[in-house]
């Protein structure tokens, strides 16, 4: 659930890095949520000598930003130091145990959050969901608890994408029943919207049952996927404010289309979270993009296909503006209107005219500089 703001708060956390072949960006922003509750991880040359070796995470928090917040800082310290996961190194990485030791982590940092919580007399209300990324030279473990998502891009297409974690889904609804549970309105007991999460110790008290059964669970589900060196082109993570109005073949059409106009992965970021706002996502906003070495590279085909189409929506703009003339100028509700009705070639697969926006409002500001605030669309229930 969460209260609402009356106008989103644009502003970003960004971050970006490299190393081990690997680049990446990312991004997070509040946008109509009254508090941030995302939090992010990201480390290349992880810790008990795994230097070749690299993490990537986004939390998507509920009912508060503690849990997200914790793991946020220690959920791999949990994974990589547990004799599970140590024991699954020796001599040489064995897949089915790295992904055990991974699992060993969740459910030891949800105990260890469980028991700081009860020595404070007062449990933590606080849960939060994870996507992340390990990889390995040889490897890519998509680790998911709850229903952030993470996917993988190769040879062009979605290669593959993790399941979300909803009440609905008939063995997380036979798990919540089994508990005691009901699934109403898709929500645990009518109230919380994951059934998998690590927190929300509310719903983790039901005497007789270990921790993977009760009504929310904290075990990830772990998938390891065999890297291909010349196919592997991109991975996102990504809370549900982003895959809410985005599916996963257009933001992956997007991200490609970015990365032939920029290697800016920081910027491609923004471009995703301001795509998503403007195309009605109402929560907390992180994304996390990791490029791989056969990630598509700027083309100055694209660069330059790119500057045509923000040229000519420039000038639509001003054409739309001056027709109204005696009329007054128009708002940017109607200017948007106004091109969403018309076919325009070129526009970023998967973003549309959405991921313009911030172009077209910039050339409608600096031919309209007095107009008042209140007519940016930004702050509007409909963008168009």
């Amino acid at each position: 659930m969460g209260a609402f703001l009356d106008k989103p708060k644009m502003e970003k956390h960004n971050a970006h890095g490299e190393g081990n072949r690997l680049t990446y960006g990312l991004s997070s922003m509040q946008g109509w949520r009254v508090e941030m509750e995302d939090a992010h991880t990201a480390v290349i040359g992880l810790p008990h000598g795994l230097d070749p070796w690299a993490f990537f995470a986004v939390y998507d928090g509920h009912a508060g930003s503690q849990v997200a917040k914790y793991c946020c800082g220690h959920l791999l310290e949990h994974i990589t130091s547990n004799p599970d996961f140590q024991s699954a190194l020796e001599p040489e990485p064995n897949v089915e145990r790295v992904k055990t030791g991974i699992r060993t982590g969740f459910l030891q940092i949800d105990e260890h959050m469980r028991s700081i919580s009860e020595k404070k007399h007062g449990v933590d209300r606080s849960g939060s969901t994870a996507v992340g990324v390990m990889i390995s030279p040889g490897h890519i473990y998509f680790i998911n608890c709850g229903d952030s998502r993470g996917l993988l891009s190769r040879g062009g297409a979605v290669h593959f994408f993790t399941q979300d974690h909803k009440p609905s889904n008939p063995l997380e609804k036979e798990r919540i029943q089994n508990a005691g549970g009901s699934v109403m309105i898709q929500r645990v007991n009518g109230s919380l919207a994951v059934s998998r999460a690590l927190g929300d110790f509310d719903y983790k008290c039901v005497h007789g049952k270990g921790p993977t059964e009760q009504l929310v669970s904290p075990e990830p589900e772990v998938y390891a996927i065999e890297r291909s060196e010349v196919e592997d082109e991109f991975i996102v993570l990504a809370c549900d404010g982003i895959w809410d109005v985005m599916a996963n073949e257009e933001l992956c059409n997007f991200v490609r289309s970015r990365l032939e106009v920029t290697d800016d992965l920081e910027r491609v970021c923004n471009e995703i979270v301001d795509t998503c706002l403007y195309k009605g996502s109402r929560d907390n906003m992180s994304v996390v993009l990791i490029c791989l070495p056969g990630a598509p590279k700027v083309t100055a085909e694209a660069v330059k296909r790119e500057a045509e189409l923000d040229k000519y929506l420039e000038s639509r703009v001003e054409e739309i503006i001056k027709k109204q003339g005696s009329e007054g100028v128009p708002d940017l509700v109607h200017v948007m209107r106004t091109l969403a009705s018309e076919s325009i070639p070129d526009l970023p697969p998967g973003g549309e005219l959405a991921s313009k926006r911030s172009v077209i409002e910039a050339v409608y500001n600096k031919l309209n500089p007095y107009r008042s605030d209140d007519t940016d669309s930004a702050s509007t229930d409909d963008m168009w």
